[in-house]
Formats: C-alpha cells, sequence, structure tokens
C-alpha cells in the first residue's frame, strides 16, 4: 500500500502520472484493475489531479456498520476460534470503534494478540489498545500540526456533534469558553485550508466540514485525559 498525492508547490504530481501511467496500460489492451483506497478526500483528488478522473472509477463508500453489522464483523471471524467474545466484549468493541470497520478490526486483532501472549488473562486491554491506536494511527497526523492548529482542532473536538459536520460558527462560540485565545471567523476560515492540505479536515458541502479521519476527535480529547478502566470481557 502506498499513499499517493500531488503537491503543485513541490511540482509533484505522483497521482496524475498514476492516472496517466494506468490508462495507458489500458489503451494497450490490458487487463488490469486499479483499486484505490482512502479517506473521504481521495475522489476530489483524484478529480482535481486530472480531468474526468471521476469516469474513470466506480465509487463505494464504506462508513460506519450498523449494529448488527458491526456485531456480524466482530463474531464471524471468531466462530472456529477457542476463544469466544461476551456480550459485554462484543458491545465495548462496538463502543470503541462506534461501527467503524478498520477500528473494529483493530480491536480484535490486538485483543487476540494479546490473548495469545496471555492465554491466562481473559480481559480486553481497552486502554492499551486504545493507546496503540493513536500512536499508531493518529498522533503522526497530530504532530503534523502547529499549536495554533492544535487549539483549532481542540475546539472542534469539544464541539457535541464533532463527528459529524460543523461550521465555522460553530467553532468561533465553542472556542470562547474553552480557556484558550478565542477565534475569530477570519481565523478560522484562513486555518481550515491548511488543515485540509494537511489531511484532517475536509469540506463535505457549502459551508460545512468534518474531520477527513473517523473517531479523530476522540483521540484529540484523549490528549488531555484517559481513562484507566477495564473490565472482564472474554470468557
Amino acid at each position: 500500500a502506498q499513499v499517493v498525492r500531488d503537491r503543485e508547490g513541490k511540482e509533484q504530481y505522483p497521482l496524475a502520472i498514476l492516472l496517466e501511467a494506468f490508462q495507458s496500460i489500458q489503451r494497450k489492451g490490458a487487463r488490469f484493475i486499479l483499486l484505490l483506497t482512502g479517506l473521504p478526500t481521495l475522489f476530489p483528488k483524484l478529480v482535481e489531479s486530472r480531468t474526468y478522473a471521476e469516469r474513470m472509477f466506480a465509487v463505494l463508500e464504506i462508513g460506519r456498520l450498523s449494529p448488527q453489522a458491526s456485531r456480524d464483523a466482530i463474531e464471524v471471524p471468531q466462530k472456529e476460534s477457542r476463544w469466544k467474545f461476551t456480550e459485554d466484549g462484543v458491545k465495548k468493541i462496538i463502543e470503541v470503534s462506534d461501527g467503524y470497520p478498520y477500528f473494529i478490526q483493530f480491536v480484535c486483532r490486538e485483543t487476540f494478540d494479546h490473548l495469545i501472549a496471555n492465554p491466562n488473562d481473559l480481559a480486553i486491554p481497552i486502554d492499551a489498545i486504545v493507546r496503540k491506536l493513536d500512536s499508531d494511527f493518529f498522533a503522526g497526523r497530530w504532530e503534523n500540526v502547529t499549536d495554533r492548529q492544535r487549539d483549532l482542532l481542540y475546539c472542534i473536538a469539544q464541539l457535541d456533534h464533532a463527528d459529524e459536520e460543523f461550521t465555522i460558527s460553530e467553532i468561533v462560540d465553542v472556542s470562547k469558553g474553552l480557556g484558550i485565545k478565542p477565534f475569530v471567523y477570519g481565523d478560522v476560515s484562513q486555518a481550515l485550508p491548511r488543515l485540509i492540505e494537511k489531511g484532517l479536515i475536509y469540506k463535505n458541502r457549502h459551508g460545512k466540514y468534518c474531520f477527513a479521519v473517523p473517531l479523530f476527535s476522540g483521540f484529540i480529547r484523549r490528549r488531555f485525559q484517559m481513562p484507566d478502566a477495564q473490565k472482564r470481557l472474554f470468557e
């Protein structure tokens, strides 16, 4: 797997080159399929990279699973295993993952790796798994932003609907009661494009923005506090 994106300021266009190379192969009659996966920002980048790129692909969006689909994703793969998650364990995994497939498989994999190494410990080490998820998945993105951009992201994370859509006005309003230097409308409108460029935010529709990375708001809040509770969730 490779992460590919064009950087016009540096005159680097690997995504455009990839699409051109694949079209050239297709014109020669070679039967290959190009499969690209990524965050919600991927398809707009394809369209921006090459004219009519949207005609090259069939787009499949995989978002949050339903409760039943989440349960199936947890329980079906373990049918042949000697260990089974308890009902509490299944509910905890769904809660931590919020139904996102990547996070479901991450928690399940880490749990079974822990169990193989510690066969007498039948608790899901949720705190340790979340810390590993933070360091493996989220931390690199967080380290790539300035202190003031972190303040802005922290403001967004305090919104009740932080994992859904938010607006500039909502960010400005919430920033006034968090003990940091408040943001004004112009600050936010200038900062968001830079966060979009860094792949942390994307513009969902006119005036509406979203975190590009699922559950990123939870990571931001955990930078300030992480609970230590563990429960016995295996049987």
